[in-house]
């Protein structure tokens, strides 16, 4: 196969501007794109944080040095950043639209992703697809549409690879025959759909030569909805080299940094601030046990998604729920035994992982869960819930700890197996078999999986 051009396309940005300087710097309309070599990171820019662009980027920049690629562009919402920016070997390209538009959009997204997630009645949001917000959604998708096609016209790109419910509508609108691909990042379940959606949802999949799922369970349950689409099953991934074994100096500084002591037994959470994520049952688990394991402390590392940042569609949902937990933790007198970190860089991070003495995924429903792959990246058990893609990956008591968010003591019991386990050994093997399995969800394994896929779609 020889190389090929790639359009991406996703909500969040790759890169998010912090300096309003480096911001408004550019032509609008033009192709010349800046070089973030030029810009500082953490100052005028920040990478985006989140699953979707920890694992692209990866993947883009292995697939480029591979000569899979030979050119890269990715087109974004990034409503205040410069029409496009230059990283390396990748072309990003932002979409803004106005504000009132920006707000339409946000509460069709957040609808969505709500009702996918089961969080509301069913029969609350059947009207969606015919209401005024919905042209706002509509309305993001075809320009985001549009300036891929202007993109195609200069770059003649030989495949589109669209991501995430957000964009879905954007294949639809291409009216191009080259090929597309949909990776759907989040949970699916046919079931959680309103009947009146599932017509239109089916027309957008059919626009995609394939759809990508994270688990077994979302491929059977798109292809109930869609039984004439091709879907597959790929896990989410992360490349290994993006984490760091930070020296025992480096670990005890950040710790100190952050208010733990060397006598803490840390449970570490890694999620933005957002009711599906479930730190109200980490936080209620530890009020549980907080007298029996005086020395268990709880750390939350996490802010808002690129919807809830001052950068993105402002939402305030992160904040809200941030707050909810503060209360939770003073109506359970756990000041001090709960730490808020907010969002940390990869430093940091890697330091709290190997600080920690094991980690929890407590969501409600979740895509996927990276954070695991990460936990076992660096070495440490992991609790994960039920309700996240990769428990299928996970054998209880093997490579995991699984609990039932609707069974609160569930976590309980899982978090005492390993607060109990003195002599290590129970830590030791799901960490040992966790770090092998951490291999099916990584960039190795990505590369063959996305190559392959790519060269079918692009061959037929």
């Amino acid at each position: 196969m020889p190389p090929l051009s790639i359009c991406i396309n996703t909500q969040t940005p790759l890169v998010q501007f912090l300096s309003p300087s480096a911001g408004d710097r550019g032509i609008e309309g033009a192709f010349e794109p800046i070089d973030l070599a030029t810009l500082r990171e953490g100052i005028d820019y920040r990478y985006s944080p989140g699953g979707v662009t920890r694992m692209v980027y990866p993947l883009v920049r292995r697939l480029l040095k591979e000569r899979v690629l030979r050119e890269a562009h990715w087109v974004a919402l990034n409503p205040h950043a410069p029409p496009s920016a230059r990283l390396g070997d990748l072309t990003l390209h932002n979409v803004s639209i106005e504000g009132e538009r920006m707000a339409g959009y946000g509460k069709v997204k957040e609808v969505i992703w709500g009702r996918i997630h089961d969080l509301d009645a069913i029969e609350e949001h059947d009207e969606l697809f015919w209401s005024e917000a919905f042209s706002e959604y509509a309305y993001y998708n075809r320009i985001t549409a549009e300036l891929i096609r202007r993109l195609d016209e200069r770059f003649d790109f030989d495949v589109f690879y669209v991501h995430d419910f957000q964009q879905m509508a954007v294949g639809h609108m291409l009216g191009t025959l080259k090929p597309k691909i949909f990776r759907w990042h989040i949970p699916f379940d046919v079931t959680t759909i309103p009947e009146k959606w599932r017509s239109l949802l089916s027309t957008y999949l059919n626009s995609y030569d394939v759809t990508v799922v994270s688990a077994r369970s979302y491929a059977t349950s798109i292809n109930a909805l869609h039984p004439t689409g091709k879907v597959l099953r790929m896990y989410p991934y992360v490349d290994p080299d993006d984490y760091s074994l930070p020296a025992e100096a480096q670990i005890a500084e950040a710790a100190r940094r952050l208010g733990l002591t060397s006598e803490d037994e840390v449970a570490l959470v890694v999620a933005r601030m957002d009711p599906i994520k479930g730190q109200d049952y980490a936080i209620t688990a530890v009020g549980t046990l907080a007298k029996k394991y005086p020395r268990l402390k709880l750390v939350l590392v996490g802010n808002g998604s690129f919807s809830g940042s001052r950068t993105g569609l402002g939402l305030s949902k992160s904040a809200v729920w941030r707050a909810h937990l503060e209360e939770l933790v003073k109506e359970r007198g756990l000041e001090g035994r709960v730490l808020f970190t907010g969002h940390l860089g990869q430093a940091d991070l890697d330091c709290l992982y190997e600080r920690s003495s094991f980690t929890i995924l407590p969501s409600v429903r979740e895509g996927f869960g990276l954070v695991t792959v990460e936990s076992w990246i660096h070495g440490r058990p992991v609790i994960v819930t039920e309700r996240a893609g990769i428990a299928e990956l996970i054998q209880d008591g093997v490579n995991g700890l699984l609990f039932d968010p609707d069974k609160p003591k569930t976590l309980v019991r899982a978090m005492r197996l390993l607060l109990d386990d003195r002599t290590g050994k129970l830590r030791a093997r799901l960490a040992r078999n966790g770090r092998r399995v951490a291999k099916k969800c990584s960039l190795d394994a990505a590369e063959q999986a996305e190559s392959e896929m790519l060269a079918e779609v692009t061959e037929a």
